[in-house]
């Protein structure tokens, strides 16, 4: 099961969503970071026998409370558990996830969180959902995905290439291994038109001049780039 997302630029990505697994020990490592604060501006005060205030206790208690929204408005849909995973929140729009959308997220997680049957009905829903989402992805447009989408044999394969092969286009290594594997994506879906917004922004990436037919271009592009990096 992958989501498939279409761009603004209308290029159509597909991501696998991230896994029940993964959502969990990514919590368990924000988990982790939340309990190393709490000891650290709680239990070393307390064994140095320092008072706090409730009005200190409060404003130390803040980060807490505002983890998860803080980190994936900063770190751009990722949190540190998120990180390590290497998962992340991205909008089913294509869109990039606004402030709106993590705070909706937040506060439905606390909902989640409090409510009579705790954390099984994120579970429950990421698991019946299609997509991987809970309640907060559900209301905020979002869904959490890997971050390096699953590798098919076509991304991974070496074309053979003649010992006295030419490169046409040098300029092509300007992009990278992500942007072939869109180009290869592209090409295998068959649209004549996004193949065509393909070709045109990578000659204007590029600065490419070329007259080949857009399939081409973009055969040749791909054959160009592997005969350049496995040098």
């Amino acid at each position: 099961m992958s989501i498939a997302i279409r761009t603004s630029q209308n290029v159509l990505l597909e991501y696998e969503p991230a896994s029940i697994g993964d959502r969990i020990l990514a919590s368990m490592l924000d988990y982790l970071v939340i309990f190393g604060w709490t000891l650290l501006v709680f239990g070393l005060p307390a064994r140095l026998g320092i008072p706090l205030g409730t009005f200190y206790s409060v404003i130390l208690l803040l980060p807490v409370v505002f983890y998860d929204l803080v980190s994936e408005w900063f770190l751009n849909g990722r949190s540190v558990g998120k990180i390590a995973l290497g998962i992340r929140v991205v909008m089913l729009d294509g869109s990039q996830p606004g402030l709106g959308a993590y705070l909706l997220r937040w506060l439905l997680r606390i909902i989640e969180s409090v409510s009579l049957f705790g954390g099984i009905v994120p579970i429950v829903t990421v698991a019946i959902n299609g997509k991987g989402q809970r309640l907060g992805d559900i209301a905020a447009g979002t869904a959490v995905v890997k971050l390096k989408p699953a590798v098919l044999l076509d991304d991974i394969l070496i074309r053979p290439l003649s010992e006295n092969y030419t490169v046409q286009f040098p300029d092509i290594r300007l992009l990278t291994d992500r942007d072939m594997g869109i180009v290869r994506q592209i090409l295998r879906q068959g649209d004549e038109n996004i193949i065509q917004r393909t070709t045109d922004k990578i000659k204007r990436v590029t600065s490419i001049q070329s007259d080949l037919p857009n399939r081409a271009f973009l055969e040749t592009v791909i054959s160009d780039y592997q005969f350049i990096t496995t040098q």
